[in-house]
């Protein structure tokens, strides 16, 4: 299976999107349990950013925090387009929202996946 033919991994977009966060890593880590290699790595960031936005959305920053930084480790050792999305521009939004989470600012618009070009 690829990413590109996944339904979960779609569905699970859709739910990050929506700001369904912990939807969205539900339905993922189903589909990371049948991934591997540079597939599985991608998506344990995307369920480390779900689960970071759904941390924040329950007043936990520092497990929101904690986790972004994960899911930004993991989510760079994939190309800048990888499983038919932006992934710069996802580290890059998700890099500003944890900063200003830690300097104690108003997070910033919460991240979405765009479509690769």
């Amino acid at each position: 299976m690829t990413l590109a033919s996944s339904e979960g991994y779609h569905r699970g977009i859709r739910h990050f999107n929506a700001r369904e966060f912990y939807d969205a890593h539900e339905v993922w880590e189903d589909v990371w349990r049948e991934s591997h290699g540079m597939e599985k790595r991608f998506l344990q960031g995307l369920i480390q950013a779900a689960v970071a936005l759904h941390h924040h959305s329950t007043g936990n920053v520092v497990g929101a925090c904690s986790l972004v930084e994960r899911a930004r480790r993991n989510l760079a050792g994939c190309p800048a387009e990888f499983g038919g999305i932006r992934v710069g521009e996802l580290l890059a939004t998700l890099g500003e929202w944890r900063a200003a989470l830690v300097s104690g600012e108003t997070a910033p618009v919460c991240p979405v996946i765009a479509a690769a070009r």
